[in-house]
Order: structure tokens, then C-alpha cells, then sequence
């Protein structure tokens, strides 16, 4: 395992070398190197050192893509600060849920449309299905890049609130249209899983995520030291992500959580009650980044790229990523200009929303319950996920750049920089 992950973390590091004069996001190359050396590619081989050999090889690593998305979560928890939300969180509040609800109605009507012609390859519950998955955009990507190239701007602190609500709408959505699924495939009609278990789920993960947020920032009255600090913020967060793996019955009902809410409630919760929170989560900040590196390589490991084998997946895929890409364009642009957002706000947010990955996959798993209807709607999100990941976060840097949001490098700052390193190395030089 050790190995695993100093090849992984390396291979992602090299990869971002080498797609530097491309100025493709560190995101990218990411990803692309987790393909290279996924079981699909190099690690197809079976040379030990080179890659990873097969899916289980990837899957053995998945306790790092937990606690990666847990940091993920907590980290934009931090943009629910009253003192924003009081200013953007109308906006916010209309924009998720508008665009992932056009979302979800354009794949719909494209899906009943190619099912029309293609009965017996797609089906009434895979297209509903399918609509429901459209909801999901990953949070990940878009924080990565936002964080890569320190974009800052309205549309920026718009974007992340967004993104976070978004994988709320799209809970309730997906359980609501999953169970509607699954009473057409078997017959039997379950009110429960279709509203109360969603509704149940999101409640519970807001309640203990505020709980670990309240007792986080408690603890931190313990410790004067800010890397004690750190080091318990680190190790709350860990808990939090673990807790958040705790899934049983009561009686009928499926308790379980969503550890990207928990995680973004104790992020929320701690930024509002804990007067350090900005240093604390700066620092936490920096800790995580080869976390995340290792956690988009991991994640380009997995996509397989087998689905590129079946005539009918990249037809529906096509069709899958077009309408979802309309419908969180439009949707977004409409609900932006219905909250009177800024004209750059409305242009280019809808672009912004485009990456979609582990929300997404986590659907398309539960998904397999449909027995045979499930594999196909399995390869068809992992089609859409590989295309989105890899074209998504390029496209939500242009979206920032455009909107005036990411800045390049003054030839001030530049100056700057030349001289430190100079200056370095006359000091190696002295001694």
C-alpha cells in the first residue's frame, strides 16, 4: 500500500510538470495520470512499481478518497459564514436548487426521447435514473481549481455555497427518483424509501455534523498551541468522516449518512462558533494538498475505460453529458438572473457546474440494485464522469478567468519571486 501511494502521489506530481506549458489545472494532469497508471493502462501489464494491476488494487486505496472528501467537505463548510450568507445565501439557496432541477428535466426529456427509439437498450427506469444522477457536480474539482489559481470574486463566493447545496437537492432528488425506479422494475411501491429515508438522511447529517462542530471548537479551548490546534482539528475531522460511515435500520427505516454534509455542517458550524477558525483552516488547507493530489489520481485509477468499448454507452453518454450540460447552463444563467446576480455571474456560473465524480458514482452504485438495468446505468455515469472530470475542471478555470476572477501573475510579483530565489542561493553559497 505504501507503495501504491508514493507512485500514485508521484506519477500526479510529474504529470503536472509536464502539462505546465499546456496551463491545464493541476486537476487535469491528475487525473490523467491516475488513467496511466489505472489497471486500464500501464498497470494492465502487471509490472510491480509501475501502476496499479487491477480494480481491487485502486479499491484498497479507498480510505484515502473518504477522508480526502471529508476535508473536501469541511473545507466548504467554511464558505457558510453568516456574515456571507447574509449577503449571497438568497441567491445561493435559488441557484442550487433551480439548476440541478433543469438538470435533472433536460436529461429526462433527451433520455425518454432516445428511449423512444431504442426501447429494448435504454428503459424508463434507467432514464429516471439517470435524470436524478445529473443533479450531482463535484465539489472536489471545483475547489481544487478555485484554490490552484487563488480565484477570487463574486462569482467565486457564489460558486461553492452552490456546489455544496447542490449535493443536498440532489440526495432528494435521486432517493425520490430511484425509488420511482425500482417500484417500475419490481412491482412494489416503498413510500418509505422514496421520502422518508432521503429526508432522514440529510437530517441526520446536518444534526451530527453541528455536533461535531460544537464539540471541535470546545476542544479548542484546551490547547494554546495552533498546531495542538491543528493536529485536533485534523484528527475531529478524521472522526467526523468515520462516524459518518454508520449505516443501520430502524425498524423500516434506513438510517445513513451523507459524510460530504456532515463534514460541510461541521466545517459551517466551526467557522461560525470558533473565533480561530479562518488560521485553523488555513493551516488545514496547506496539510491537505497531497491528500488531494492522491485523491484525483486514486480517482482517475478507477475510471474504466472499457465503457468506450459499447457502441450504445457512448450513444446514450453523448446524449447523458449534452443534456446535463444544458441544463446547468440554463438553469443556472435563469436563476442568476432571477436573484439579479451580476451580468458575469449569470454568463459564466452554469459552466462552472459541469464536473461531476464521486457524488455521482456513489448514485450510480446504488443504482446496481436494479439488477441488470443497473449495470448500464453504471457504465453510462462512469462514461460521463471520465469525459467531465477530465474537460470539466478546464473549463471552470476559463469560466473564472473570464469572469475576471483569476489574475495572472504581475510582473511585480514575478520581480519578486526572482530576487527570493536568487538570494537563496547566494545564501547556499556562503554556506
Amino acid at each position: 500500500m505504501l507503495l501504491s501511494v508514493s507512485i500514485a502521489l508521484l506519477a500526479g506530481l510529474l504529470m503536472t510538470r509536464l502539462f505546465k506549458p499546456f496551463k491545464l489545472p493541476s486537476v487535469t494532469a491528475y487525473l490523467i495520470a491516475g488513467v496511466l497508471i489505472g489497471p486500464y493502462c500501464i498497470g494492465s501489464f502487471g509490472i510491480p512499481g509501475l501502476g496499479f494491476d487491477s480494480e481491487e488494487a485502486v479499491g484498497a486505496l479507498s480510505v484515502i478518497s473518504e477522508v480526502a472528501l471529508g476535508f473536501i467537505a469541511f473545507s466548504i463548510g467554511n464558505e457558510f459564514r453568516v456574515s456571507d450568507l447574509k449577503k449571497t445565501g438568497r441567491q445561493a439557496l435559488v441557484i442550487g436548487v433551480v439548476q440541478a432541477l433543469v438538470a435533472t428535466l433536460l436529461v429526462d426529456l433527451c433520455l425518454f426521447g432516445v428511449h423512444l427509439l431504442i426501447p429494448d437498450k435504454l428503459t424508463m427506469p434507467q432514464v429516471i435514473t439517470l435524470g436524478a444522477i445529473a443533479t450531482a457536480t463535484a465539489p472536489a474539482a471545483t475547489l481544487m481549481v478555485v484554490r490552484q489559481y487563488k480565484a477570487k470574486g463574486p462569482l467565486t463566493k457564489l460558486l461553492l455555497p452552490i456546489v455544496a447545496l447542490d449535493d443536498a437537492v440532489g440526495l432528494v432528488v435521486f432517493a425520490v427518483s430511484f425509488g420511482i425506479a425500482k417500484t417500475m422494475v419490481s412491482g412494489n411501491l416503498d413510500l418509505i424509501s422514496i421520502l422518508v429515508n432521503p429526508l432522514i438522511e440529510i437530517a441526520c447529517s446536518l444534526v451530527l455534523g453541528a455536533i461535531m462542530g460544537w464539540v471541535l471548537t470546545q476542544l479548542e479551548r484546551l490547547y494554546n498551541s495552533n498546531t495542538n490546534r491543528l493536529n485536533l482539528t485534523i484528527g475531529v475531522v478524521f472522526l467526523t468522516a468515520a462516524l459518518s460511515m454508520l449505516d443501520f435500520h430502524i425498524g423500516p427505516v434506513h438510517v445513513q449518512f451523507s459524510s460530504l454534509l456532515v463534514c460541510m455542517m461541521l466545517g459551517t458550524i466551526f467557522c461560525n462558533i470558533c473565533p480561530l477558525s479562518h488560521d485553523l483552516m488555513a493551516a488545514s488547507d496547506k496539510w491537505t494538498s497531497p491528500l488531494f493530489a492522491l485523491f484525483f489520481v486514486i480517482s482517475g485509477a478507477e475510471l474504466d475505460l472499457g465503457v468506450f468499448t459499447d457502441v450504445a454507452i457512448v450513444g446514450v453518454g453523448v446524449a447523458y453529458i449534452v443534456s446535463r450540460s444544458l441544463g446547468k447552463y440554463f438553469g443556472a444563467m435563469g436563476s442568476a438572473k432571477l436573484t439579479k446576480c451580476e451580468p458575469q455571474i449569470c454568463k459564466y456560473l452554469g459552466i462552472t457546474l459541469l464536473p461531476q465524480a464521486g457524488v455521482a458514482l456513489g448514485m450510480c452504485t446504488t443504482a446496481m440494485q436494479l439488477g441488470a438495468e443497473g449495470e448500464l446505468i453504471r457504465n453510462i455515469t462512469l462514461f460521463a464522469v471520465l469525459i467531465y472530470e477530465l474537460v470539466g475542471p478546464l473549463l471552470t478555470r476559463q469560466a473564472l478567468a473570464a469572469a475576471g476572477e483569476i489574475h495572472p501573475m504581475t510582473d511585480e510579483v514575478k520581480h519578486r519571486r526572482h530576487h527570493k530565489l536568487i538570494a537563496a542561493g547566494h545564501h547556499k553559497e556562503k554556506q
